[in-house]
């Protein structure tokens, strides 16, 4: 049987989290952000799951925990593989070979297991926001987790494991970039730079069929369908703090996108996706004329 949530937390040494019956949702994400172990995380996504559907989660949206000691020399928790490079060196994959296929579902796996903690991270970061915001990117944290449990049960069952393969860093990099302000982070990561997934995952599930690997493709089916909802709430987080500031949006954006040195955008790319994420059709029409 599973253990219990506050059993995991207490053996991590965390038991100022349970207040009486109830865990704190931002406290308790803490701890699974902290965590380095892959399996124990999972582990912990899903206890803190059973116990939010039990209806034993509370939220504190004032905390601060900026000056935390966990949360300032723990996070992000991850294992110490992969390597982590330039994604300029990041060898090309293919996937017209067993290593090729291997290689992209990690580097997809790689992109979901920083997904989690980016979703934890904003949770945690951000004080003082509706509760909307963190029961949102906690279910973004938790079916990232999901995500990357799939990936990492095919890329074993293709000889290989997370950690196998170098990766790059540049998801992480940005948020350490944005990390002072909430506009900023939804910009540049949930709507920009995972908002690409929209747009590579349909060629890597084709190239994945297509290599006659139909598990790996239908798990990115899966992913693409599911992160359409994450870059949606990237983009109406986004929306929220421009409203606060009173700025344009679109205008907001091309100005951060400029200040960060956002990656270019270069086609394909998947508009009716990026559509039903809630990208407005001004930068729709800009992207189709690229």
């Amino acid at each position: 049987m599973m253990q219990q949530l506050p059993e995991l937390l207490g053996e991590q040494g965390f038991p100022w989290l349970q207040t009486q019956d109830a865990l704190e949702l931002r406290a308790a994400a803490l701890v699974v952000l902290a965590c380095a172990d892959l399996d124990e995380k999972r582990r912990l996504c899903l206890a803190l799951q059973a116990k939010i559907q039990a209806g034993e989660v509370v939220l504190d949206v004032e905390r601060s925990f900026l000056d935390d000691l966990v949360f300032t020399t723990q996070c992000p928790g991850r294992p110490a593989k992969p390597e982590l490079m330039s994604a300029l060196d990041v060898p090309r994959r293919r996937a017209h070979s067993l290593e090729g296929r291997q290689a992209m579902i990690h580097a997809l796996a790689h992109i979901e297991f920083n997904a989690i903690n980016l979703a934890l991270d904003v949770m945690v970061r951000f004080a003082g926001l509706p509760d909307a915001f963190y029961w949102d990117w906690w279910r973004v944290a938790f079916e990232e987790s999901y995500h990357f449990s799939l990936l990492r049960e095919h890329l074993r069952g293709m000889g290989a494991d997370y950690g196998d393969f170098p990766a790059h860093n540049g998801l992480w990099d940005m948020a350490e970039k944005t990390a002072s302000s909430l506009g900023d982070r939804m910009a540049m990561v949930p709507r920009t730079l995972e908002a690409r997934g929209l747009d590579a995952c349909p060629l890597m599930r084709d190239k994945l069929r297509a290599a006659g690997d139909v598990r790996g493709a239908d798990i990115v089916g899966i992913i693409l369908h599911d992160e359409i909802g994450h870059v949606a709430l990237g983009n109406r987080w986004f929306i929220y703090a421009c409203e606060l500031n009173s700025q344009n949006p679109v205008m907001q954006y091309r100005a951060l996108a400029e200040l960060y040195n956002a990656p270019r955008l270069r086609p394909p790319f998947n508009l009716t996706a990026r559509r039903a994420a809630g990208f407005f059709e001004e930068e729709l029409t800009a992207l189709a004329a690229i």
